[in-house]
């Protein structure tokens, strides 16, 4: 079933805003990667059609939101994420690090930065995700990248597969998967004589 409404307090800097439902009743949260019509940019006060659903806390949210004129179309397909391959790839490099330090080639804090870092990572999408479902601050997504460069990439990689969030946005992804390889770059750095003489001293390695 379609309903129709007309959007209020638009934030376009933030991608989303509300619909005031035409015959009163709460306003329903609306997202811009919910519109069908991806070359239009909602700027407030135009009527809609969409159909209604509800977020994790029961509130009224708004898909395949169409502007009146447009026709709608099917909702969104979501993508996945990182497949199975790429997770694959991320549990073979855990366990490739653990190994490292069991023999003596890394030091244990290595393994730890990993473990934390994925697990920060990991809560910091869950986090995200949550504030963009109910229209809350976001996370700056130079901070979620931050993480993933210094070593929290595989819990990010974990959180996108199964959060099914930052998968659509390609620059997103591009960077993304860039720190992934310049993280792997810098270990790839410390297992070579020249990186472990360097951190030696730092970390008590003898």
């Amino acid at each position: 079933m379609r309903y129709q409404g007309k959007i209020t307090d638009w934030k376009d800097d933030k991608g989303f805003g509300f619909v005031t439902p035409n015959g009163g009743g709460p306003k329903v949260f609306v997202h811009i990667k919910s519109f069908s019509n991806r070359q239009r940019r909602p700027v407030g006060n135009e009527l809609v059609t969409y159909e209604l659903t509800s977020d994790a806390r029961g509130r009224p949210q708004g898909l395949n939101i169409a502007f009146i004129g447009d026709r709608p179309s099917s909702p969104p397909i979501i993508a996945p994420g990182p497949g199975v391959g790429a997770l694959i790839f991320a549990a073979v490099f855990l366990l490739f690090v653990a190994g490292m330090v069991a023999t003596g080639k890394l030091p244990f804090v290595v393994l730890i930065v990993y473990l934390v870092g994925s697990c920060v990572a990991f809560l910091a999408y869950v986090f995200d995700k949550a504030a963009s479902l109910k229209g809350q601050w976001r996370t700056p997504e130079s901070t979620l990248h931050l993480f993933s460069l210094v070593g929290g990439w595989p819990g990010a990689m974990l959180a996108q597969r199964t959060l099914r969030h930052k998968t659509q946005k390609r620059s997103f992804q591009v960077t993304y998967w860039a720190t992934v390889v310049l993280n792997c770059a810098a270990l790839g750095w410390l297992l070579s004589p020249t990186g472990m003489r360097t951190v030696r001293p730092f970390v008590g390695v003898a």
